[in-house]
């Protein structure tokens, strides 16, 4: 196709084009396109008349693409992101009197011990934005990213998708929460012989510490898994449990005086905080606002905005 054949085209049923792709489902699709089932079936028998080709086939209750419709999905790709960028380019941004809604994923930690502070910030800056928060670990970021369930993700993460960039917000620094209070530092014979709580989303009952704690030959005694950390001060409360954590959730849970927190009793990696993004999103006005104020108030490297 010419570019004067480009006047015949609708940019619509390319953006339809790609939700197809991704879902395989006009009904998936059309929900998250916010369109009726019919308007989203028109539409590919439209995309199939122009590129000649069935691009999708029903296999079962799933369409499977056709060679044709990978090859130009590839190419389409970068050019809505182009589009995109350049269309957000120039449009400004004003949180005062914006009602945007953000979508964006975070992982528990977060949630729980940075969270709070951002959203204050937000509130003042933004009153009307909608902020919508999915969890996100990193075993999940990558898809919400992907089917563009959030915009941007905070967590720890893994490798990314290719249209999707990333940025260090802090290094995680590992603390060891407690209910009981002493003048001595817990050895590592302590830590291993008390019972933890271990909190993970997934049910696991082996976290990292479980990792660090095997490569120097030991090994402790987890009797708890939990899917959040907001339980914590009530479950390690009047016990000899101890609880990991990272240093930024740690600190509102001890804020009380109730629990107290100090360095694990051995040598740990610092694992990483960051926040990631579609390369679509990049340029836009309002999500380059969003991780600005995200990163001056999560990162450890900035100083909080007032």
């Amino acid at each position: 196709m010419n570019r004067s054949e480009l006047r015949k085209a609708d940019i619509n049923l390319f953006v339809i084009f790609e939700v197809l792709m991704k879902e395989r489902n006009v009904t998936r699709a059309a929900n998250k396109l916010f369109l009726g089932q019919p308007a989203v079936s028109s539409s590919l028998n439209r995309l199939r008349i122009l590129f000649n080709d069935p691009l999708l086939v029903s296999i079962g209750r799933r369409m499977e693409p056709t060679a044709r419709a990978h090859e130009i999905l590839q190419n389409l790709v970068p050019a809505l992101d182009a589009m995109s960028n350049a269309l957000s380019s120039s449009n400004d941004f004003d949180p005062a009197s914006s009602t945007k809604t953000f979508r964006v994923g975070i992982s528990d930690d977060v949630e729980f011990g940075l969270l709070p502070d951002v959203l204050c910030m937000l509130r003042r800056e933004a009153p009307n934005v909608v902020i919508v928060i999915r969890h996100a670990n990193h075993t999940l970021i990558n898809e919400l990213l992907t089917q563009g369930d959030i915009t941007l993700g905070i967590s720890q993460t893994k490798e990314l998708p290719a249209n999707a960039k990333r940025k260090l917000l802090r290094k995680i620094r590992h603390r060891v929460l407690r209910a009981d209070n002493t003048n001595t530092l817990l050895t590592l014979d302590e830590y291993c012989s008390r019972p933890h709580i271990l909190v993970s989303p997934n049910g696991d009952i082996v976290g990292h510490a479980d990792e660090w704690l095997n490569s120097i030959g030991r090994k402790r005694n987890v009797v708890l898994s939990i899917p959040q950390f907001s339980v914590l001060p009530a479950l390690l409360a009047n016990t000899e449990m101890l609880a990991g954590l990272p240093d930024y959730a740690a600190k509102p849970m001890v804020a009380s005086g109730l629990l107290f927190d100090e360095p694990m009793p051995f040598a740990t990696p610092e694992l990483e905080l960051s926040m990631v993004w579609r390369s679509v999103d990049d340029t836009d006005p309002a999500e380059r606002w969003l991780r600005n104020r995200v990163e001056s108030m999560m990162s450890d490297r900035m100083v909080p905005a007032a």
